[in-house]
Protein backbone atom coordinates (compact mmCIF):
# COMPACT_ATOMS: atom_id res chain seq x y z
CA UNK A 1 0.00 0.00 0.00
CA UNK A 2 1.41 3.34 -1.03
CA UNK A 3 1.84 5.75 1.84
CA UNK A 4 0.50 9.27 1.43
CA UNK A 5 3.25 11.82 1.91
CA UNK A 6 2.80 15.47 2.63
CA UNK A 7 3.95 17.87 -0.04
CA UNK A 8 6.99 20.04 0.55
CA UNK A 9 4.68 23.04 0.83
CA UNK A 10 2.74 21.46 3.72
CA UNK A 11 5.91 20.24 5.39
CA UNK A 12 7.39 23.74 5.30
CA UNK A 13 4.13 25.18 6.66
CA UNK A 14 4.14 22.67 9.52
CA UNK A 15 7.79 23.37 10.15
CA UNK A 16 7.14 27.11 10.35
CA UNK A 17 4.14 26.48 12.64
CA UNK A 18 6.17 24.14 14.85
CA UNK A 19 9.01 26.61 15.21
CA UNK A 20 6.53 29.38 16.02
CA UNK A 21 4.83 27.14 18.62
CA UNK A 22 8.14 26.43 20.35
CA UNK A 23 9.09 30.12 20.41
CA UNK A 24 5.63 31.15 21.61
CA UNK A 25 5.65 28.51 24.36
CA UNK A 26 9.03 29.74 25.55
CA UNK A 27 7.82 33.33 25.55
CA UNK A 28 4.66 32.39 27.48
CA UNK A 29 6.68 30.49 30.08
CA UNK A 30 9.04 33.43 30.40
CA UNK A 31 6.09 35.83 30.83
CA UNK A 32 4.56 33.66 33.60
CA UNK A 33 7.89 33.49 35.39
CA UNK A 34 8.42 37.26 35.13
CA UNK A 35 4.89 38.03 36.43
CA UNK A 36 5.34 35.63 39.30
CA UNK A 37 8.72 37.11 40.23
CA UNK A 38 7.41 40.65 39.88
CA UNK A 39 4.45 40.07 42.25
CA UNK A 40 6.68 38.34 44.77
CA UNK A 41 9.21 41.18 44.67
CA UNK A 42 6.59 43.96 44.82
CA UNK A 43 4.65 42.65 47.82
CA UNK A 44 7.65 42.65 50.13
CA UNK A 45 5.90 42.10 53.53
CA UNK A 46 7.68 40.94 56.63
CA UNK A 47 6.78 37.29 57.31
CA UNK A 48 3.95 37.01 59.79
CA UNK A 49 2.44 40.39 58.87
CA UNK A 50 -1.36 40.50 59.02
CA UNK A 51 -3.19 42.28 56.24
CA UNK A 52 -6.84 43.36 56.21
CA UNK A 53 -8.45 42.55 52.88
CA UNK A 54 -11.97 43.37 51.73
CA UNK A 55 -13.61 40.59 49.81
CA UNK A 56 -15.97 40.93 46.87
CA UNK A 57 -18.94 40.70 49.30
CA UNK A 58 -17.77 43.75 51.20
CA UNK A 59 -16.49 41.91 54.27
CA UNK A 60 -13.10 42.67 55.76
CA UNK A 61 -10.88 39.65 56.30
CA UNK A 62 -7.56 39.56 58.07
CA UNK A 63 -5.04 37.24 56.42
CA UNK A 64 -1.35 36.69 56.57
CA UNK A 65 0.68 38.65 54.04
CA UNK A 66 2.39 35.55 52.59
CA UNK A 67 -1.03 33.94 51.96
CA UNK A 68 -2.22 37.07 50.19
CA UNK A 69 0.87 37.12 48.02
CA UNK A 70 0.41 33.43 47.14
CA UNK A 71 -3.21 34.05 46.10
CA UNK A 72 -2.21 37.05 44.00
CA UNK A 73 0.52 35.03 42.28
CA UNK A 74 -1.84 32.14 41.54
CA UNK A 75 -4.51 34.45 40.14
CA UNK A 76 -2.05 36.40 37.98
CA UNK A 77 -0.35 33.33 36.56
CA UNK A 78 -3.67 31.56 35.98
CA UNK A 79 -5.11 34.57 34.13
CA UNK A 80 -1.91 34.93 32.11
CA UNK A 81 -1.89 31.25 31.19
CA UNK A 82 -5.54 31.27 30.08
CA UNK A 83 -5.21 34.45 28.04
CA UNK A 84 -1.75 33.60 26.79
CA UNK A 85 -2.81 30.08 25.87
CA UNK A 86 -5.64 31.42 23.72
CA UNK A 87 -3.33 33.91 22.07
CA UNK A 88 -0.72 31.15 21.74
CA UNK A 89 -3.15 28.96 19.77
CA UNK A 90 -4.21 31.80 17.51
CA UNK A 91 -0.63 32.84 16.83
CA UNK A 92 0.40 29.28 15.97
CA UNK A 93 -2.54 28.84 13.58
CA UNK A 94 -1.91 32.21 11.96
CA UNK A 95 1.80 31.42 11.71
CA UNK A 96 1.16 28.05 10.07
CA UNK A 97 -1.25 29.64 7.58
CA UNK A 98 1.23 32.41 6.83
CA UNK A 99 3.97 29.79 6.51
CA UNK A 100 1.84 27.92 3.97
CA UNK A 101 1.47 31.08 1.89
CA UNK A 102 5.14 31.99 2.22
CA UNK A 103 6.20 28.44 1.31
CA UNK A 104 4.00 28.55 -1.78
CA UNK A 105 5.60 31.80 -2.86
CA UNK A 106 9.10 30.56 -2.11
CA UNK A 107 8.52 27.30 -4.02
CA UNK A 108 7.02 29.01 -7.06
CA UNK A 109 10.38 28.91 -8.95
CA UNK A 110 10.67 25.19 -8.16
CA UNK A 111 7.19 24.65 -9.62
CA UNK A 112 8.29 26.61 -12.70
CA UNK A 113 11.37 24.42 -13.07
CA UNK A 114 9.24 21.28 -12.68
CA UNK A 115 6.75 22.46 -15.30
CA UNK A 116 9.56 23.23 -17.74
CA UNK A 117 11.15 19.82 -17.15
CA UNK A 118 7.83 18.08 -17.84
CA UNK A 119 7.45 19.91 -21.15
CA UNK A 120 10.90 18.99 -22.34
CA UNK A 121 11.56 16.62 -25.21
CA UNK A 122 14.14 16.48 -27.97
CA UNK A 123 11.92 18.89 -29.91
CA UNK A 124 11.47 21.43 -27.09
CA UNK A 125 15.00 21.76 -25.71
CA UNK A 126 14.93 25.43 -26.70
CA UNK A 127 12.63 26.11 -23.71
CA UNK A 128 14.18 28.02 -20.83
CA UNK A 129 13.05 28.82 -17.30
CA UNK A 130 14.50 32.36 -17.20
CA UNK A 131 13.77 33.00 -13.54
CA UNK A 132 13.43 36.61 -12.45
CA UNK A 133 13.90 38.10 -9.03
CA UNK A 134 16.81 38.21 -6.62
CA UNK A 135 19.89 36.17 -7.38
CA UNK A 136 19.42 33.70 -4.57
CA UNK A 137 19.86 29.92 -4.42
CA UNK A 138 16.70 29.25 -6.43
CA UNK A 139 17.81 31.70 -9.12
CA UNK A 140 21.15 29.87 -9.29
CA UNK A 141 19.27 26.55 -9.59
CA UNK A 142 17.16 27.90 -12.46
CA UNK A 143 20.21 29.39 -14.18
CA UNK A 144 22.09 26.09 -13.84
CA UNK A 145 19.09 24.25 -15.29
CA UNK A 146 18.98 26.69 -18.23
CA UNK A 147 22.70 26.15 -18.86
CA UNK A 148 22.15 22.38 -18.82
CA UNK A 149 19.31 22.74 -21.33
CA UNK A 150 21.53 24.84 -23.57
CA UNK A 151 24.24 22.18 -23.52
CA UNK A 152 21.71 19.43 -24.22
CA UNK A 153 20.22 21.47 -27.05
CA UNK A 154 23.65 21.93 -28.63
CA UNK A 155 24.45 18.22 -28.16
CA UNK A 156 21.18 17.05 -29.76
CA UNK A 157 21.55 19.60 -32.55
CA UNK A 158 25.10 18.40 -33.19
CA UNK A 159 23.88 14.80 -33.19
CA UNK A 160 21.13 15.61 -35.69
CA UNK A 161 23.61 17.36 -37.98
CA UNK A 162 26.02 14.45 -37.63
CA UNK A 163 23.37 11.91 -38.62
CA UNK A 164 22.21 14.08 -41.53
CA UNK A 165 25.77 14.59 -42.78
CA UNK A 166 26.64 10.91 -42.39
CA UNK A 167 23.50 9.96 -44.31
CA UNK A 168 24.41 12.41 -47.05
CA UNK A 169 27.96 11.11 -47.33
CA UNK A 170 26.81 7.50 -47.46
CA UNK A 171 24.04 8.26 -49.91
CA UNK A 172 26.48 9.72 -52.47
CA UNK A 173 28.50 6.53 -53.19
CA UNK A 174 25.34 4.42 -53.05
CA UNK A 175 23.71 6.70 -55.62
CA UNK A 176 26.81 6.42 -57.82
CA UNK A 177 26.73 2.62 -57.65
CA UNK A 178 23.03 2.43 -58.41
CA UNK A 179 23.36 4.83 -61.33
CA UNK A 180 26.27 2.89 -62.83
CA UNK A 181 24.42 -0.42 -62.49
CA UNK A 182 21.19 1.04 -63.95
CA UNK A 183 23.07 2.50 -66.92
CA UNK A 184 24.81 -0.80 -67.59
CA UNK A 185 21.57 -2.78 -67.36
CA UNK A 186 19.76 -0.34 -69.62
CA UNK A 187 22.31 -0.86 -72.41
CA UNK A 188 21.86 -4.34 -73.90
CA UNK A 189 24.79 -3.74 -76.25
CA UNK A 190 27.29 -2.89 -73.51
CA UNK A 191 30.58 -4.64 -74.21
CA UNK A 192 33.14 -6.00 -71.76
CA UNK A 193 35.17 -2.79 -71.76
CA UNK A 194 32.16 -0.70 -70.77
CA UNK A 195 31.19 -3.21 -68.10
CA UNK A 196 34.74 -3.18 -66.76
CA UNK A 197 34.70 0.63 -66.59
CA UNK A 198 31.37 0.46 -64.76
CA UNK A 199 32.81 -2.08 -62.34
CA UNK A 200 35.81 0.16 -61.62
CA UNK A 201 33.54 3.12 -60.87
CA UNK A 202 31.35 0.96 -58.61
CA UNK A 203 34.51 -0.31 -56.88
CA UNK A 204 35.71 3.25 -56.30
CA UNK A 205 32.31 4.21 -54.84
CA UNK A 206 32.39 1.11 -52.63
CA UNK A 207 35.86 1.99 -51.37
CA UNK A 208 34.66 5.51 -50.56
CA UNK A 209 31.69 4.16 -48.59
CA UNK A 210 33.92 1.62 -46.82
CA UNK A 211 36.41 4.35 -45.90
CA UNK A 212 33.61 6.51 -44.52
CA UNK A 213 32.23 3.67 -42.40
CA UNK A 214 35.73 2.89 -41.06
CA UNK A 215 36.22 6.55 -40.17
CA UNK A 216 32.87 6.73 -38.42
CA UNK A 217 33.63 3.60 -36.39
CA UNK A 218 37.10 4.89 -35.50
CA UNK A 219 35.64 8.24 -34.42
CA UNK A 220 33.03 6.52 -32.26
CA UNK A 221 35.59 4.21 -30.62
CA UNK A 222 38.03 7.04 -29.99
CA UNK A 223 35.38 9.27 -28.44
CA UNK A 224 34.35 6.35 -26.22
CA UNK A 225 37.97 5.92 -25.09
CA UNK A 226 38.17 9.66 -24.42
CA UNK A 227 35.39 9.14 -21.85
CA UNK A 228 36.39 5.78 -20.39
CA UNK A 229 40.17 5.70 -20.90
CA UNK A 230 42.55 4.21 -23.44
CA UNK A 231 42.51 0.48 -24.09
CA UNK A 232 46.27 0.48 -24.83
CA UNK A 233 49.06 2.46 -23.19
CA UNK A 234 52.52 2.12 -24.73
CA UNK A 235 55.52 4.39 -25.09
CA UNK A 236 55.50 6.17 -28.46
CA UNK A 237 57.77 8.74 -30.07
CA UNK A 238 55.94 11.14 -32.36
CA UNK A 239 59.20 11.81 -34.17
CA UNK A 240 59.22 8.16 -35.36
CA UNK A 241 55.63 8.37 -36.65
CA UNK A 242 55.99 11.47 -38.84
CA UNK A 243 58.30 9.92 -41.53
CA UNK A 244 55.84 7.06 -42.10
CA UNK A 245 52.99 9.54 -42.56
CA UNK A 246 55.02 11.60 -45.02
CA UNK A 247 56.05 8.51 -47.01
CA UNK A 248 52.40 7.46 -47.37
CA UNK A 249 51.65 10.81 -49.04
CA UNK A 250 54.83 11.11 -51.08
CA UNK A 251 52.98 10.76 -54.39
CA UNK A 252 50.57 13.59 -53.54
CA UNK A 253 53.47 15.72 -52.29
CA UNK A 254 55.23 15.28 -55.63
CA UNK A 255 52.06 15.97 -57.62
CA UNK A 256 51.51 19.20 -55.70
CA UNK A 257 55.21 20.16 -55.94
CA UNK A 258 55.21 20.75 -52.20
CA UNK A 259 58.38 21.39 -50.24
CA UNK A 260 58.51 19.51 -46.95
CA UNK A 261 60.49 20.67 -43.92
CA UNK A 262 60.55 18.16 -41.05
CA UNK A 263 62.33 19.11 -37.82
CA UNK A 264 61.91 16.02 -35.68
CA UNK A 265 63.18 15.96 -32.13
CA UNK A 266 62.33 13.24 -29.59
CA UNK A 267 58.75 13.55 -28.35
CA UNK A 268 58.01 10.56 -26.12
CA UNK A 269 54.46 10.07 -24.90
CA UNK A 270 52.31 7.19 -23.68
CA UNK A 271 49.23 6.07 -25.55
CA UNK A 272 47.72 3.89 -28.24
CA UNK A 273 50.27 3.66 -31.12
CA UNK A 274 47.58 3.07 -33.75
CA UNK A 275 45.55 6.07 -32.66
CA UNK A 276 48.65 8.29 -32.53
CA UNK A 277 49.66 7.11 -36.00
CA UNK A 278 46.18 7.97 -37.27
CA UNK A 279 46.37 11.39 -35.59
CA UNK A 280 49.71 12.26 -37.20
CA UNK A 281 48.62 10.78 -40.54
CA UNK A 282 45.41 12.81 -40.61
CA UNK A 283 47.23 16.05 -39.77
CA UNK A 284 49.82 15.52 -42.48
CA UNK A 285 47.15 14.41 -44.95
CA UNK A 286 45.09 17.52 -44.19
CA UNK A 287 48.14 19.75 -44.70
CA UNK A 288 48.97 18.10 -48.04
CA UNK A 289 45.47 17.95 -49.52
CA UNK A 290 44.46 21.46 -48.46
CA UNK A 291 47.46 23.13 -49.97
CA UNK A 292 48.35 24.95 -53.17
CA UNK A 293 50.56 24.00 -56.09
CA UNK A 294 54.18 24.72 -55.23
CA UNK A 295 53.30 25.27 -51.57
CA UNK A 296 55.09 24.05 -48.49
CA UNK A 297 54.56 21.86 -45.45
CA UNK A 298 56.39 22.13 -42.13
CA UNK A 299 56.27 19.45 -39.41
CA UNK A 300 57.97 19.79 -36.03
CA UNK A 301 58.12 17.59 -32.94
CA UNK A 302 59.74 18.39 -29.60
CA UNK A 303 59.55 17.97 -25.85
CA UNK A 304 58.61 21.07 -23.88
CA UNK A 305 58.26 21.06 -20.10
CA UNK A 306 56.12 18.15 -18.96
CA UNK A 307 54.61 17.53 -22.40
CA UNK A 308 55.38 16.84 -26.04
CA UNK A 309 54.32 19.02 -28.94
CA UNK A 310 53.56 18.42 -32.60
CA UNK A 311 53.31 21.33 -35.04
CA UNK A 312 51.96 20.95 -38.57
CA UNK A 313 52.00 24.18 -40.59
CA UNK A 314 51.16 24.49 -44.26
CA UNK A 315 50.48 26.98 -46.98
CA UNK A 316 47.12 26.96 -48.69
CA UNK A 317 43.93 28.91 -49.29
CA UNK A 318 42.94 31.66 -46.89
CA UNK A 319 40.88 30.34 -43.96
CA UNK A 320 38.55 32.62 -42.01
CA UNK A 321 39.14 32.56 -38.22
CA UNK A 322 35.52 31.51 -37.48
CA UNK A 323 35.88 28.67 -40.00
CA UNK A 324 39.13 27.55 -38.35
CA UNK A 325 37.27 27.00 -35.07
CA UNK A 326 34.86 24.62 -36.83
CA UNK A 327 37.49 22.49 -38.54
CA UNK A 328 37.36 19.87 -35.80
CA UNK A 329 33.62 19.38 -36.23
CA UNK A 330 32.61 16.24 -38.16
CA UNK A 331 32.07 16.58 -41.91
CA UNK A 332 33.86 19.92 -42.18
CA UNK A 333 36.20 20.55 -45.07
CA UNK A 334 37.90 23.91 -45.00
CA UNK A 335 35.17 25.16 -42.65
CA UNK A 336 32.31 24.32 -44.97
CA UNK A 337 29.94 21.48 -44.31
CA UNK A 338 30.03 18.81 -47.02
CA UNK A 339 32.04 20.99 -49.34
CA UNK A 340 33.55 19.48 -52.41
CA UNK A 341 36.86 17.77 -51.97
CA UNK A 342 38.42 14.46 -51.12
CA UNK A 343 37.58 12.72 -47.90
CA UNK A 344 34.49 12.88 -45.76
CA UNK A 345 35.58 15.68 -43.48
CA UNK A 346 36.28 13.42 -40.50
CA UNK A 347 40.07 13.70 -40.42
CA UNK A 348 40.41 16.54 -37.94
CA UNK A 349 37.44 15.25 -35.92
CA UNK A 350 39.37 12.02 -35.40
CA UNK A 351 42.46 14.06 -34.49
CA UNK A 352 40.48 15.93 -31.85
CA UNK A 353 39.07 12.69 -30.43
CA UNK A 354 42.51 11.04 -30.30
CA UNK A 355 44.01 14.05 -28.53
CA UNK A 356 41.14 14.08 -26.00
CA UNK A 357 41.61 10.34 -25.37
CA UNK A 358 45.30 11.04 -24.58
CA UNK A 359 44.41 13.96 -22.28
CA UNK A 360 46.02 16.50 -24.57
CA UNK A 361 44.99 19.66 -26.38
CA UNK A 362 44.82 20.72 -30.01
CA UNK A 363 44.15 24.03 -31.68
CA UNK A 364 44.12 25.32 -35.22
CA UNK A 365 44.50 28.88 -36.42
CA UNK A 366 44.73 30.36 -39.90
CA UNK A 367 48.01 31.73 -41.20
CA UNK A 368 48.26 35.23 -42.55
CA UNK A 369 48.40 34.87 -46.31
CA UNK A 370 46.75 31.46 -46.36
CA UNK A 371 47.16 28.04 -44.86
CA UNK A 372 46.79 26.68 -41.39
CA UNK A 373 48.75 26.14 -38.19
CA UNK A 374 47.78 23.12 -36.12
CA UNK A 375 49.43 22.55 -32.74
CA UNK A 376 49.01 19.41 -30.63
CA UNK A 377 50.23 19.02 -27.06
CA UNK A 378 50.26 15.66 -25.23
CA UNK A 379 51.53 14.60 -21.82
CA UNK A 380 55.08 13.30 -21.90
CA UNK A 381 55.93 9.70 -21.09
Amino acid sequence: MRRTRLSLRWRLALLYGGLLAVVSALLLALAVWLVDRTIAATAGFVPGTLVRVRTSTGQDVVVRAEDLVAVLRDQATGTLLRTGGLIFGLVVLAGAALGYVVAARALRPVAQITATARRLSTATLASRIELTGPRDELWELGSTFDDMLARLDRAFDSQRRFVANASHELRTPLAVMRTEVDVALADPDADAEELRAMGERVRAATERADSLVDSLLLLARTEAQARSGLDVGEACDLADIVPTALDALSAEVQDGRLSVDAELRPALTTGDPRLLERMVGNLVENAVRHNIKGGWLRVRTLTAGNGVELYVHNSGPVVDPPAAEELFDPFRRGGAARASGRGAGLGLSIVSAVVAAHHGSVRAEPREGGGLRVEVRLPSE
